[in-house]
């Protein structure tokens, strides 16, 4: 029998070591996009997905402090914060597509399988770098912060979009950019070449997120702008900082009138 869509999705979940759960993410885009998974949703994802043996978590408040210069140490926290940003990227995808794709369609779950295979991309173009200074995915300290958002969230699609996609994500769009420009400075151009393409895919990702939020709304009856701002407020348990990338937060989707008001 076709495997379903939810098996192979939450089998993706489950998967602990880094390298096998970018293979599983790659291969689930491929194989929907191929028509090879049943378009089934019958299984529960589960709560937490799993992560590699021997992570380090630690609560937000008790990370190390990133220092700013150029030295390898610096570097190698700075690249290995990226890693888990990623690695973590592609579980939050997977469930999107996994948790909430029986009820939004099949446009749905193949816009965020196809994220989760970007994010997938780019934690192994980051676990390289790392690899090239002599470090690897683990061994520093990292939070499970983005996974406590998406768990906040687990009950309603219009709120895991509203906090994911369109705020932990679009705060990418704001800080990448300076972080690109130091390391360009720093003549690192392979660093500047990984920088740039995850900063062009997550213009992308934020605009998947937005467009089906708008649907998301539709489907309620709701204005989007004021339902998003209704559930960041109350499921988003930071604060909307700028400088904001209004470029970049525009051509994804999210018009300034939207995130001033929160802000």
């Amino acid at each position: 029998m076709m495997q379903t869509a939810a098996q192979a999705i939450r089998e993706a979940l489950l998967t602990g070591d880094a390298r096998a759960k970018v293979m599983a993410a790659r291969r689930i885009a491929r194989d929907w996009r191929l028509g090879r998974l049943a378009p089934v949703f019958d299984i529960a994802m589960p709560e937490q997905p799993r992560w590699p043996e021997g992570l380090e978590l630690l609560p937000p408040n008790r990370m190390p402090k990133r220092g700013k210069g150029g030295s390898l140490k610096n570097s190698i926290a700075l690249w290995h914060s990226l890693a888990h940003i990623e690695f973590v990227a592609i579980d939050l995808a997977l469930d999107m597509a996994g948790r909430f794709g029986g009820t939004m369609g099949p446009e749905f779950i193949g816009d965020f399988l196809a994220v989760a295979a970007d994010e997938a991309m780019h934690f192994a173009v980051v676990e390289r770098k790392l690899a090239s200074m002599g470090a690897r995915y683990g061994s520093l300290p990292v939070h499970a912060g983005l996974w406590e958002a998406a768990h906040e969230t687990r009950h309603d699609v219009a709120a895991r979009l509203a906090v994911v996609p369109m705020v932990l994500e679009a705060r990418g769009l704001d800080v990448t950019p300076a972080m690109l420009e130091r390391i360009r400075a720093s003549g690192d151009h392979g660093g500047t070449a990984i920088l740039q393409r995850i900063l062009d895919d997550e213009i992308r990702h934020v605009a998947v997120g937005a467009k089906h939020f708008r649907e998301a709304s539709l489907m309620r009856d709701e204005p989007p702008r004021k339902l998003w701002q209704t559930l960041v407020k109350l499921h988003f348990r930071g604060a909307l900082k700028p400088p904001f990338n209004d470029s970049a937060r525009l051509a994804a989707g999210l018009p300034r009138d939207w995130y001033a008001a929160v802000a």
